[in-house]
């Protein structure tokens, strides 16, 4: 069953949010995962949105999900996705969520 990674973010540092982008899609394909969306422009439909990024990320399983997230790879590189989108050096919430799928909308 099928798990998804969502980010929401708004980008301060461009730079060091550019070199966490940069080196993302290596570490995520080391861990079977697969980027399904990033978009800076996402339209809201409903309601209202105060995050600048919207990421997707699905991985085959919460085993895939959980390698990637406390691997030291991604440790390494996250330094600058979070610096990315500070505004002060104390504050730190990228919107990171897990969503657990299924195909009949109930987690099995």
């Amino acid at each position: 069953m099928s798990v998804y990674a969502v980010a929401q973010l708004t980008i301060f540092d461009r730079a060091r949010y550019l070199a966490y982008v940069g080196r993302f899609p290596a570490v995520l394909a080391r861990f079977g995962g697969k980027l399904l969306a990033a978009d800076e422009t996402p339209a809201v439909l409903e309601g209202t949105w105060d995050r600048q990024k919207f990421v997707l990320i699905e991985f085959s399983s919460e085993e895939g999900l959980a390698a990637w997230s406390s691997s030291e790879a991604h440790r390494e590189i996250a330094v600058d996705r979070r610096y990315g989108h500070l505004r002060a050096r104390d504050e730190y919430d990228v919107g990171l969520r897990l969503i657990v799928g299924s195909t009949q909308g109930e987690r099995e």
